[in-house]
């Protein structure tokens, strides 16, 4: 099916091609309270990402819990638990299974939002869309997977500082929980053993709606009434006062503005390249002797982020990426190990089983689904429920597995447009794909990569799966050779690179004192 019936089918609201791709129906309203097994008070004693020290941030002392102003606060939850709905006791239940687990899943919902790419103009040029104006069609942003991998990666490294700096003034000034003070206040989630002052909710409250309104701008209305609801259901469920949440929100803020510089800066915002930049990529491969990827769109479609390589990763510097992550070059487009490799592909999408279309189609994860990235975040998610882990611990972990995702996808489309290897499609107009045609070069994987970054990292967190996670990520991998839209050297080094960049996301949870 070509690709300009696939453009057809997004300009009319429809997502044929991804019918079997998961959307975002998945909020789990009946997950299990947070009750960790390991509450993780020492948690304001783990080394930050970007915060120089826990304390960076100042959060000011809390008032005695015999003050008037703190017996009013006990007041105002007991007005609340006077008379609960069943809306209001949902909205408990869905807020208590954890702050980090219900964040990551707005961001989901976000992403599939806004996984549409943008029709084409008239002229056939394609408009991009504005941060600037993001209402305005085609609508900011487009949350393609290196987007995406990027946009999970700064919630989840800020949810983790600011959950490290909360637990710090959580120690500093211990101040008990409400339950504790007024044994008229009813507890309707697990009694935390961790002082209240600040709220760990409401830090992750805090830095989750700063950074989300950063990179969806244009759904600030839908993160602020999920913000409300968040931090009534903590008052409903007796979990914190006010003055909890405004410190704890108020702390967020302050680790989320860090990031957003980080983030105004990390290059991302000219991914996009211009002209100059894709006629000289082309002309690069010609001169290697080898055959370029060319866009099979109809129009052309210029290639998605031209230079997302050069983006600032979180757990490697840009010589690493370069001398010890990028992967060596591809068979060369005229060699036996190529003809081989396009033969076998061709032979996929002649003689695919039903199981085999089945995986194509399970792992597609392509328009307006969470992306491959966010695959990988709801595995993490389903399986870290199973844990019993501490809020920090939910940030920790969270942040580790989506800093490799984002460095993954840094790596991946630096070899992508390091070699601009062309699709099996196009070098053989029989083959016909299963579930579209990304619109950039073939080598490596990214489908791959992701995997490998994520096998790695689940591994290290959840040990007692790692056969399993190894299994994915090979299934997810082959799932593009099934598809016919890579060649067996893109999923091969494509695992291989994202292991690389997964061990270095190991390598810094060795050290951050959470072991």
């Amino acid at each position: 099916m070509k690709k300009i019936f696939l453009l057809i089918t997004i300009a009319a609201g429809v997502t044929f091609f991804y019918s079997c791709s998961k959307k975002i129906d998945e909020a789990n309203l009946s997950y299990p309270a947070i009750n960790p097994t390991k509450p993780d008070a020492n948690a304001g004693t783990w080394k930050p990402i970007l915060l120089t020290t826990a304390g960076e941030f100042a959060c000011a002392a809390p008032i005695a819990t015999t003050s008037p102003d703190y017996v009013v606060q006990l007041n105002e939850i007991k007005s609340f638990q006077n008379e609960i709905s069943a809306e209001e006791q949902d909205l408990v239940n869905y807020w208590g299974a954890g702050a980090v687990l219900r964040w990551n899943e707005i961001m989901r919902e976000l992403v599939a939002k806004h996984n549409i790419p943008p029709f084409q103009n008239p002229d056939g040029t394609y408009p991009a869309p504005n941060a600037n104006n993001p209402l305005a069609y085609p609508t900011f942003p487009f949350a393609n997977p290196p987007y995406a991998a990027r946009a999970y990666a700064y919630l989840s490294a800020a949810q983790y500082d600011a959950c490290v700096a909360g637990y710090y003034y959580k120690s500093l000034y211990n101040r008990t929980a409400p339950f504790n003070v007024d044994a008229n206040i009813k507890t309707l989630l697990p009694k935390s053993t961790l002082p209240s002052y600040p709220s760990e909710d409401a830090v992750v409250l805090g830095v989750s709606v700063e950074l989300l309104k950063l990179l969806f701008p244009g759904d600030q209305d839908f993160i602020n009434q999920k913000a409300e609801e968040h931090k009534r259901a903590r008052l409903i469920a007796g979990a914190n006062v006010r003055s909890d949440l405004d410190a704890g929100e108020a702390l967020g803020k302050l680790v989320a503005a860090k990031f957003i510089a980080r983030a105004r800066g990390d290059r991302a915002g000219t991914a996009g390249g211009n002209p100059t930049i894709w006629a000289q990529q082309e002309a690069d491969c010609k001169a290697r002797g080898e055959i370029p990827w060319i866009s099979q769109e109809a129009p052309k479609r210029p290639g998605m982020l031209v230079l997302f390589g050069k983006v600032k990763t979180f757990l490697f510097d840009s010589l690493t990426l370069v001398t010890a992550v990028r992967p060596a070059a591809p068979p060369s487009t005229s060699s036996a190990q190529f003809k081989t490799e396009l033969a076998e592909i061709y032979d996929f999408s002649k003689n695919l089983t039903r199981e085999q279309l089945r995986i194509a189609h399970y792992w597609a994860d392509g328009i307006s689904t969470y992306t491959p990235p966010g695959h990988w975040n709801y595995i993490a998610a389903n399986d870290f429920v199973q844990q019993n882990f501490s809020e920090a611990r939910w940030a920790r972990n969270m942040a580790l597995l989506n800093m490799s995702l984002m460095d993954a996808a840094i790596a991946c489309w630096d070899a992508k447009y390091t070699y601009y290897n062309p699709r099996p499609s196009q070098m053989d107009s029989r083959i016909k794909t299963v579930t579209g045609l990304p619109n950039f070069p073939s080598y490596i994987s990214g489908h791959s990569t992701f995997s490998g970054a994520a096998e790695t990292v689940l591994a290290y967190i959840i040990p007692a799966r790692a056969q399993q996670y190894t299994d994915m990520a090979r299934e997810a991998s082959a799932s593009r050779m099934y598809g016919a839209i890579h060649y067996r050297s893109d999923c091969e080094k494509g695992l291989e690179t994202g292991n690389k960049v997964g061990s270095y996301a190991v390598s810094r949870g060795h050290i951050d004192g959470a072991e």
